[in-house]
């Protein structure tokens, strides 16, 4: 039988992963009283009609009250003022960790209110999600056999680290670690990048003046690639801005290779473009192969 492992966990935005989150924890017999906050109070009754959350609270002070656990899933540029309400009312042995996608904002933001990185707050990211966002769409198997990174900082107390590590492992996680500049750099190249190739593709088409022929004839390949073009518009704009530095880097370097092969085309190079293909399906065949 599962012990309690957080008494009260506050989750401060409770979506598709602070929701996934309180579902699993439920499920894992680890958590005992969940405390939802945020701004749209309409989401957050809908979160206790779900089940997903004990009670809500709008004013984040109160919510974290008693917390020994606080989880931020807002997005990027929110974490700042976020950080801002709750300071002054934090308990002392409370820990505190956040899902964000780009952790040197994420870390920064903290440093700015607290004047230095709190020993309690490790930095987190699941790399989990659907196309899908709000409380209704999360479900309790969201981070089962998925991986979690965590880019603790010198100032985390250990305790503090392995808390989150045993809260996203009581989930089915992975739990890993990593630098929290690498994280950025890998992340940029494997997430945010194809997001933004996704959303580039689809507004490109839906600005044609055929777009309406065109998607009547999009086959699966085309909305297997594009799906993650329906995630949420405001998270992502977030991320940009806050990873602009690597995921800059990372679109530089596409937007170089993408004129590779249009010269190749335009060229008829057929050697240039029968090894690009060839490289791309054996590198996509072995990520395959391995995950």
């Amino acid at each position: 039988m599962s012990s309690i492992l957080i008494q009260r966990l506050c989750i401060i935005g409770v979506g598709l992963i602070g929701g996934s989150l309180a579902r699993a924890l439920r499920e894992a017999g680890v958590v005992g009283d969940v405390i939802g906050a945020g701004r749209n109070e309409q989401h957050l009754q809908q979160a206790v009609e779900l089940g997903v959350i004990d009670r809500y609270e709008l004013q984040l002070s109160q919510a974290v009250e008693q917390a020994d656990m606080v989880v931020i899933a807002v997005p990027m540029l929110a974490m700042q003022t976020v950080f801002e309400q709750i300071k002054d009312h934090i308990p002392d042995e409370c820990i505190i960790t956040d899902v964000g996608s780009a952790k040197a904002q994420a870390v920064s933001a903290a440093e700015k209110v607290f004047g230095q990185i709190p020993e309690n707050f490790v930095p987190g990211h699941p790399i989990a999600g659907t196309e899908k966002s709000g409380v209704a769409a999360s479900f309790a198997e969201l981070f089962k056999d998925r991986r979690i990174i965590l880019t603790p900082t010198e100032q985390n107390s250990k305790a503090a680290i392995s808390k989150v590590r045993q809260m996203w492992q009581a989930c089915g996680a992975e739990v890993q670690e990593m630098n929290i500049q690498h994280h950025d750099e890998v992340l940029a190249a494997t997430s945010h990048l194809p997001h933004m190739l996704a959303y580039a593709l689809v507004d490109t088409l839906a600005r044609m003046d055929d777009s309406q022929e065109i998607f009547s004839y999009a086959a699966g390949g085309f909305r297997d690639f594009t799906r993650i073009a329906s995630s949420d518009p405001n998270m992502w704009h977030d991320i940009c801005l806050a990873n602009s530095e690597a995921l800059l880097k990372v679109m530089h370097q596409f937007k170089d290779d993408l004129q590779l092969l249009i010269n190749a085309i335009e060229k008829g190079d057929s050697e240039f473009l029968k090894q690009t293909f060839t490289r791309a399906k054996q590198a996509r065949d072995t990520y395959t192969d391995k995950t």
